[in-house]
């Protein structure tokens, strides 16, 4: 029987968007491409219906492949079920960048369109560089204006059903609040047990931003985590008063 996942409604474009999500990071980024598409499609058989990809991860073609084969194998009956999400990398933070950008993941995911796109992180960087972390020496300040008008393009051409961003501190939300047409529909993240970003999630909800929570275990492995969440003791004792896994618990 596959997981039952709750859904929320995002204020900006009325679409609903599940609460669970899974990840298709890693580190280092394109590390298990090979076995990526087969447990994708472990978890959409599990049901789960939405999956974040990037730019960055080099999750795309597999993520893509892995929608093919749902659909072949009949696991779900039309990629509408799906709730897919990419995201713009810093190299592409450029005004004429971000349509030719979200074009290629497109491509990649054999897809028609997204149902979030976000800006990963609110900075831009020298054209062609994938990497992460970026070089100091390529960073560039974001012309917020100029981007997001180019994102509020790509939903307005359907290539996008919503947009957002992620990484955006309370001032860079009111930063690019001030000249937006279309308000970004999500900020993506990192929350966990741990590190649980109030000031953000106030901010959001009074400006009817829905936020979702990368890295809600901690992040092991990554550049930027730790395994501090599920080593965390008074976690182990409520999970284990609950019955529960610390992951459970975490999410």
């Amino acid at each position: 029987m596959g997981i039952n996942i709750p859904t929320s409604t995002l204020r900006s474009t009325d679409r609903t968007i599940p609460l669970l999500g899974y990840g298709t990071a890693e580190y280092p980024f394109g590390a298990s491409i090979e076995t990526m598409k087969e447990s994708i499609l472990h978890a959409i058989e599990l049901g789960y219906r939405h999956f974040d990809s990037a730019s960055l991860y080099q999750s795309e073609v597999p993520l893509g492949e892995a929608i093919s084969d749902a659909l072949t194998l009949g696991l779900i009956k039309s990629r509408d079920e799906l709730f897919i999400t990419s995201k713009l990398w810093c190299s592409d933070g450029h005004k004429d960048l971000v349509l030719p950008a979200l074009q290629k993941t497109l491509e990649n995911l054999q897809l028609e369109y997204l149902d979030l796109y976000l800006i990963h992180w609110p900075v831009s960087s020298k054209p062609g560089e994938y990497v992460f972390p970026v070089k100091e020496k390529d960073l560039l300040p974001m012309d917020f204006q100029s981007v997001w008008e180019a994102m509020e393009e790509c939903q307005k051409l359907g290539l996008a059903k919503s947009i957002g961003v992620s990484n955006f501190s309370c001032k860079k939300l009111e930063n690019l609040l001030a000249t937006a047409k279309i308000p970004p529909a999500v900020n993506q993240v990192e929350i966990s047990p741990l590190w649980q970003q109030k000031r953000i999630r106030e901010f959001c909800e009074e400006k009817g931003i829905h936020v979702t929570a990368y890295s809600p275990l901690g992040a092991k492995g990554m550049l930027w985590g730790t395994n501090n969440v599920m080593e965390c003791q008074v976690l182990k004792e409520i999970a284990a008063a609950r019955g529960k896994s610390i992951a459970q618990m975490g999410t």
